[in-house]
């Protein structure tokens, strides 16, 4: 903003503009009383040159904005906020009655804009910091050139930071109100994210890449799904607090989160995932790849009904893949029913109190290869007792059948899951 035609029309009988007496009504604390305000016409017809040399400084200390220079958008509102920001400053200089609403609402959006696009606050107002500075050393330059006193200068300082200020508080509201709705958004992507993934029908990977990238969620190779049993409190809406990168369904019954890079270092790798549970009883599916996840739901699920039922510990949390004998063998209820009906049938020809014995001793003769003292000390009895036991055994089953390897795995899986089912011997006739 060098030496110009423009220069001299603030000169009067060669000497410098005195200064100018405030507009009647102007509000005290502007600096109303000592800004020429032909000065606001010198800097109007400057402004673009002085926009271009504040946007570069911003690029250049602010690594942020540096960063997404490449984009059109970002650039275009860079430029933006700084036209807008100078004009405003322009507008007090010529009218410090001025309010610059217009100007302000576009800071708001700005502010409300960057919220919603996931940038920090910080970024703008150290954008608004080093342009603001560093549009007052072009300032200087040219006040100085204009031989302005230090009483126009103190007046221009007030008239800047009242701009910055302005436009500073504008951008943090508009900030706070992208944050509200930028996080209601999120959530709303996130379900339907989650929704894609546990669907039963067929998974698109593009489908799958498309909403995670609104929904600003790392796309992993495998996940796993955590279903969650009714918290002990009812307070249903509390997020684990280690939940920040899984995607979280709390109104669903049950509640369920699908967990990224379930056996990766992450903070849900490993064994971090319980203690983030906060004591919460919950079922963990097996890792399946990303587009799979309804097998994984459909596994935890059935685990945490066992759960309920006691087949499975009640408390703490259970991994699918820890109990894959015990999940196959209630896969279909109706068929275990019935196999434990044909399979236990020759218990009906003894009394209640010998059928629980009975059934104890031939599932630890079974699993102990038929090592008549093993079963004694897992049974805790004599020897003799145990021997007693099989002789009645061999009499209702028949001693041909115990020793029929198709017979004894249908014994052994009857037993396995009979022993867990606590009224299932008692309930026989």
């Amino acid at each position: 903003m060098g030496n110009s035609p423009r220069v001299s029309r603030l000169r009067v009988n060669g000497g410098p503009l005195a200064a100018t007496p405030a507009p009647r009504g102007a509000p005290d604390g502007h600096g109303a009383a000592a800004v020429p305000p032909e000065l606001a016409q010198l800097l109007r017809d400057e402004l673009e040159s002085v926009a271009d040399e504040v946007e570069e400084e911003v690029r250049r200390q602010v690594p942020e904005y540096a960063a997404r220079s490449a984009d059109r958008t970002d650039r275009a509102h860079l430029r933006s906020g700084v036209v807008q920001a100078l004009t405003l400053f322009v507008d007090h200089i010529a009218d410090p009655r001025h309010r610059g609403e217009s100007i302000t609402a576009i800071y708001h959006e700005l502010g409300r804009g960057e919220a919603l696009e996931g940038h920090s606050l910080e970024t703008l107002q150290s954008a608004l910091r080093v342009g603001g500075l560093h549009a007052w050393r072009l300032l200087g330059r040219t006040t100085e050139e204009l031989g302005l006193d230090s009483s126009v200068m103190a007046a221009l300082g007030e008239l800047a930071f009242r701009t910055v200020h302005e436009v500073a508080e504008a951008a943090a509201a508009g900030y706070a109100e992208g944050q509200l709705h930028s996080a209601d958004e999120l959530e709303r992507r996130r379900a339907r994210l989650l929704g894609l993934l546990l669907g039963e029908g067929p998974v698109s990977p593009e489908a799958v890449r498309d909403l995670a990238h609104g929904a600003r969620w790392t796309v992993p190779p495998y996940v796993a799904v955590v279903v969650l049993a009714a918290s002990p409190d009812k307070r249903e809406e509390e997020r684990p607090p280690a939940a920040a990168g899984a995607l979280v369904d709390l109104e669903s019954r049950p509640p369920r989160m699908v967990v990224p890079d379930p056996d990766g270092s992450g903070c849900f790798g490993g064994r971090a995932l319980p203690p983030a549970l906060r004591g919460r009883p919950a079922a963990i599916g097996p890792s399946v790849p990303l587009t799979e996840g309804a097998r994984s739901l459909r596994w935890a699920t059935r685990a945490l009904w066992l759960m309920g039922r006691g087949i499975l510990p009640r408390q703490g949390v259970v991994r699918c893949v820890d109990h894959l004998s015990t999940l196959l063998l209630h896969s279909d209820e109706p068929m275990l029913d019935l196999l434990r009906a044909r399979a236990l049938a020759p218990l009906d020809a003894v009394s209640e109190q010998q059928r629980g014995r009975l059934a104890e001793t031939l599932l630890a003769w079974l699993l102990s290869g038929s090592n008549v003292p093993d079963v004694a000390a897992r049974l805790h009895v004599h020897p003799q007792t145990v021997r007693y036991r099989l002789r009645q055994l061999e009499k209702v089953f028949g001693e041909a059948a115990l020793h029929d390897p198709s017979t004894r795995l249908d014994l052994i899986l009857a037993l396995t899951s009979a022993q867990n089912d606590e009224e299932f011997l008692n309930s026989r006739p």
